[in-house]
């Protein structure tokens, strides 16, 4: 399936873990080239990301954040620095004994002591499973916002390949009556002359002006190239290299069709060409 590179996905997990909100923003790039921002506490992480989001894409600039906020802690929890608390008594009742003027230390001053009460770590091993969850949500809908994205540059893509058909058709049944034209007009300017002329040599200069005007082999290389891109929109891997690839040979063909228009309607339908190859190439940059 077509899948676009620019995407944005947002999720939040919560639990009795704590709460991680992973952000991906995705744009187009030649390559795959991931960014990762964690928590210092979540550094660890970080080879895990990378192999997931290369797991789930194939190009694209990705850039991954990560908020994570653990649960706090109930007062169950606090612990009491019993060894630092009695060191803390005994130097209040040393400056007592040696004359200090200070009331002695309540135990409201004591557990304000830093260090006296401990709030244990948070076991963030636990929660390693819990945030990698979430990313994995978090890229099931950067997933989804790329293939819809990529529903409608298909869409585009097709009405364009449409309209290049038409173009083709139009530039073929212009052959005739260009050759047409051209006889009718040197056939003019010989009677302005008011020479005679030999018509064995009239027929041979228009069959090589036709030579020189036949575009058929470059209208047949773009009708292939049209139904190739319609194969190709159609299959279910990356293909935007491929299709980048069927832009440039449409544009060379209708490049090679402007330099041999030999009046103003055959090279209008040549710039109508290129105008909407070069639409299609805008929307190709962007697919995966």
């Amino acid at each position: 399936m077509i899948r676009s590179m620019t995407a944005f996905a947002r999720h939040e997990g919560r639990g009795t873990w704590g709460e991680a909100v992973w952000e991906i923003r995705s744009v187009n790039h030649r390559y795959l080239e991931v960014f990762v921002r964690l928590p210092e506490s979540l550094r660890v992480l970080e080879p895990s990301v990378r192999e997931r989001v290369t797991t789930c894409l194939g190009r694209g600039k990705v850039e991954c954040g990560l908020r994570f906020q653990a649960a706090v802690k109930s007062r169950a929890e606090l612990e009491l620095n019993g060894v630092l608390a009695t060191r803390v008594l005994e130097l209040a009742q040393e400056l007592q004994e040696m004359g200090a003027d200070s009331a002695p230390m309540s135990a409201a001053d004591v557990l304000r002591w830093p260090g006296v009460v401990e709030q244990p770590e948070p076991d963030l091993e636990s929660v390693h499973g819990r945030v990698m969850d979430a990313l994995d949500a978090a890229l099931e809908d950067l997933l989804a916002s790329r293939g819809r994205e990529g529903d409608r540059t298909r869409e585009l893509i097709s009405q364009r390949c449409v309209s290049l058909i038409e173009l083709v058709s139009q530039a073929r049944s212009r052959r005739p009556q260009l050759i047409s034209g051209l006889r009718e007009k040197w056939l003019s300017r010989l009677v302005d002359l008011e020479q005679a002329h030999d018509p064995g040599r009239l027929e041979q200069e228009m069959v090589m002006a036709a030579q020189r005007l036949d575009v058929d082999e470059e209208l047949d290389r773009l009708e292939g190239h049209i139904r190739e891109v319609n194969t190709v929109l159609n299959r279910e891997e990356p293909v935007g290299r491929r299709l980048d690839f069927l832009m440039q040979e449409l544009n060379r063909e209708a490049n090679t069709l402007s330099s041999k228009s030999g009046d103003a309607d055959s090279t209008r339908i040549a710039v109508d060409m290129k105008v909407l190859i070069e639409q299609m190439r805008e929307q190709v940059q962007n697919v995966e």
